[in-house]
């Protein structure tokens, strides 16, 4: 049986004993019923792996201590997905946990013209991708940033990377699969709303340097299309 994996907030090295939050030492004593002794994991998510054994188990509280520290690299591709809110908050939600276990660096809600939906629950939709994250057994947790506005998004500076938008347009662009992703370079790729991105989004897109993709043949919605573009650059 593999050892319990538990994401801490924030880690200082010196640390050599560690009380996780309220709610995940409840889950560790009074869900998993694990006593003193017994080893467990703990991630902050930004590369630390610390193996720990449990020191006191009560109602009351957990106390760990850190028996071991690995440190994990980032992955060696920057992979961010920027996709519109969907009006349906769970099919947003599905696409923040494949996506976090693919391993994807960044999500970035986009608010486009086409975007149905603006209100966003931040903690919650983190809150997912941590649980994501130690389900798949990562020490990674991809940076969600707060919704942007498609335009604001076109305009910023992207460094060192490629910039692509999926549409549905018909005009000449490439598959996805074709483009060869340096392992160590950045990539970002805009996914648009049910209804597809304007063609005013589109035309500005291209202004300011994004490349034109296809995902393949069918149409896809909007969190499959993101699904399969995660999966495309990180492959």
């Amino acid at each position: 049986m593999s050892i319990p994996f538990f994401f801490i907030a924030a880690y200082d090295s010196s640390q050599k004993e560690i009380e996780p939050d309220q709610d995940t030492s409840r889950h560790i004593v009074q869900v998993l019923r694990m006593q003193e002794g017994e080893r467990l994991n703990l991630t902050d998510g930004k590369g630390a792996l610390l193996t720990c054994a449990i020191k006191e188990a009560s109602k009351k509280k957990c106390i760990v201590e850190v028996k071991e520290i690995q440190n994990q690299k980032p992955k060696t591709k920057n992979i961010s997905i920027a996709i519109s809110l969907l009006k349906n908050s769970n099919r947003f939600e599905w696409f923040l946990e494949k996506a976090t276990e693919i391993g994807v660096s960044g999500i970035i809600p986009l608010i486009c013209e086409r975007t149905e939906k603006e209100k966003f629950r931040y903690d919650r939709m983190n809150a997912i991708c941590i649980s994501a994250m130690l389900q798949s057994q990562q020490c990674w947790l991809p940076v969600l940033h707060e919704p942007v506005q498609f335009d604001n998004l076109v305009m910023t500076q992207f460094d060192n990377g490629m910039r692509f938008i999926a549409h549905c347009d018909e005009m000449d662009k490439k598959s996805l699969r074709n483009y060869q992703i340096d392992k160590l370079s950045n990539c970002l790729i805009a996914i648009g709303p049910e209804g597809d991105f304007t063609k005013r989004e589109i035309e500005h897109a291209f202004q300011n340097g994004f490349i034109p993709v296809s995902l393949g043949e069918t149409r896809l919605r909007t969190e499959t299309a993101g699904l399969v573009a995660a999966v495309l650059l990180m492959a």
